[in-house]
Formats: C-alpha cells, sequence, structure tokens
C-alpha cells in the first residue's frame, strides 16, 4: 500500500522547522516544456536519489516497488540525484557492468524522460581495493557517461531552467572529495550568460551544496568537516548564481529529509530510495522520493514514502 509521511512526522525527521513552507500537494501533476526565456509555468516532476541497486538486500526488488509508483503519479520527467549503483568505486569493472545492467532495467518501469546526476558510488574503480586499473576502459566516469550520459549539463522545461551539476571529483591519489572542478565552473558561467536574469533556476548536486547536517548528526556534539560531505567549494558555484534567479537545488548523498531556505533558494535534501542503504530508515527519514510541484515560478515540495520494508 501506498504511504505518505504526514505532516508531523516530515517536519520530525527534516531535522529542521522550515520544511512547513514545503507540504503541500497539488491537486494534479503538471507536464509540458517551452523555452527558457517564456514566462514559467506549472509543471510537476519527480527528484528520487541513491538508489543505490545491488543484488543483494532485496535492492532491486525495492528499486521497482519505488519506479512503479513514480509511474502511477505519471509525473512530466524525473530527476535521479546520483548513487544509481552501489558499488561501482570499489568493486571490478566487471561487476560495475553489473549494476548498472540492473539500474537500467529497473528504470525503464519509470516511462517518463529521466535526467541523471552522477555520484560517487557510479564511478568505477577508483578505490584501490576494486583491482580495476586506471588504464581499463569504463574507468572513473566513463562508463557513466558512455551509458548514462553527460556528467553535467542543463536543459529547459516551462519556462524553468535546470542546471545538473557533477559534484564527484577525483584526486589523484584514487580518491575523491565533492566539487565543482575548474572547467564545470567555466561551462557554469557561459550556461548562465544565455539565461534571462528572471527566469527560475534550479539547480542539481548528487552532493549537497548547503546542509545543516553537520549540525545534529555527531552524537557527542563534534561537527566534522569532511570534504566528501558537503561540496567544498559552494561558494564558488552559489557566487555564479547570485545575479540569477536560483530558486533551489536538488540534493542527495546523505540519505535524509531537509530544507534549508537562504532567501529565495531551497536547499532540497531528499531521503534516499534505500534508505540506510537497505537497511531500514536513515535517521528517522524512510525509504522514499521527492515530488516537486513548480506553480508560476514558485516550488512546492513533499516527500513520499513506497511501503518498503527492509
Amino acid at each position: 500500500m501506498n504511504t505518505a509521511i504526514d505532516r508531523r512526522g516530515f517536519l520530525k525527521c527534516s531535522g529542521i522547522a522550515a520544511l512547513a513552507i514545503a507540504i503541500a500537494r497539488p491537486d494534479t501533476l503538471i507536464g509540458g516544456e517551452r523555452d527558457t526565456g517564456s514566462k514559467p509555468g506549472d509543471l510537476d516532476f519527480v527528484f528520487f536519489t541513491d538508489t543505490h541497486i545491488q543484488p543483494e538486500l532485496r535492492a532491486d526488488e525495492g528499486c521497482r516497488k519505488c519506479f512503479r509508483q513514480i509511474a502511477e503519479l505519471h509525473p512530466a520527467f524525473a530527476i535521479c540525484g546520483g548513487d544509481l549503483v552501489f558499488d561501482a568505486a570499489a568493486v571490478p569493472r566487471k561487476r560495475a557492468g553489473q549494476l548498472f545492467d540492473l539500474y537500467q532495467q529497473a528504470e525503464d518501469l519509470l516511462g517518463v524522460p529521466i535526467y541523471h546526476t552522477i555520484g560517487n558510488h557510479d564511478v568505477v574503480g577508483v578505490f584501490s581495493r576494486s583491482g580495476v586499473s586506471p588504464t581499463e576502459p569504463g574507468y572513473g566516469k566513463q562508463m557513466f557517461e558512455q551509458r548514462i550520459g553527460h556528467s553535467y549539463y542543463s536543459f529547459n522545461r516551462n519556462g524553468y531552467h535546470f542546471i545538473v551539476l557533477d559534484s564527484i571529483f577525483l584526486t589523484g591519489d584514487r580518491e575523491w572529495e565533492a566539487r565543482i572542478d575548474p572547467g564545470q565552473l567555466q561551462w557554469l558561467a557561459q550556461d548562465l550568460a544565455g539565461i534571462d536574469r528572471q527566469t527560475p533556476i534550479i539547480a542539481v548536486s548528487h552532493v549537497p551544496l548547503a546542509t545543516s547536517f553537520n549540525s545534529y548528526q555527531a552524537p557527542d556534539g563534534k561537527v566534522r568537516q569532511k570534504p566528501t560531505l558537503v561540496v567544498t567549494n559552494a561558494f564558488e558555484v552559489l557566487a555564479l548564481l547570485a545575479p540569477y534567479r536560483l530558486i533551489a537545488v536538488l540534493q542527495g548523498h546523505i540519505h535524509i529529509n531537509e530544507v534549508v531556505s537562504y532567501g529565495e533558494i531551497q536547499f532540497i535534501t531528499s531521503g534516499a530510495v534505500c534508505g540506510n542503504w537497505w537497511r531500514g530508515p536513515r535517521w528517522n527519514s524512510p525509504e522514499g522520493f521527492s515530488v516537486i510541484s513548480l506553480r508560476s515560478g514558485t516550488l512546492i515540495h513533499r516527500y513520499e514514502t513506497y511501503g518498503w520494508k527492509a
């Protein structure tokens, strides 16, 4: 049976009361597409993230159940926030390919256009323990780009401009950090140069650009700054976007429900399809996805569960 978080439960799992502005539910889902120069209209789509598909823990079954529920909403399209698979970075290349096969077969159930974001578990063989050589085909982001698409890009829908960022920066020591690289920053500046400054913009990043997670995730009260938890040069990204009308950033990675509001911007971190890596809820955030409703330039957000039992 399909379920949705009620108002009290939704605010409880968010961690901050600012989520109260984001729980209204529209009566219908609206699709459509126009050029970015047109007046922003009405549009509904789904943002899901951190599917972490794998043969183990019934993850494939869980993803399919989630995708069937999304399909029943008939959204205009879906955006995947990254970490499609678990864990291409740490397994042999053959296993990584099998994981991507599993994901692509499952997402066919959605039946709508899908825009993908790259996550840290989607890069092949980056960790030495994978046994994958950097010279092997598919290494790093190659398999994602060959099988899924570009790691960063933009598109327009119904008078809104969407920017999908690649927040996974591979370091020289076969590790990674959350960073938007210089080439991508240059591309972003060029992309924005062609946008009317009154056009509502929605950015997407696997790793959050802004989150309060660090403030309450440490039971000992010590705030830990990790280069893989928040985009380390988020200030550079937001400085480029500052002259424009950024209304939301859709984020994943930390598997919790949270909205941080700053001015007109909502930094919406969605709970994960996989919850706590297919072992139940994560920090009171059950397995689920976000429905985003746009109404004449205003964004409304709600979180839905899909009745999964780990």
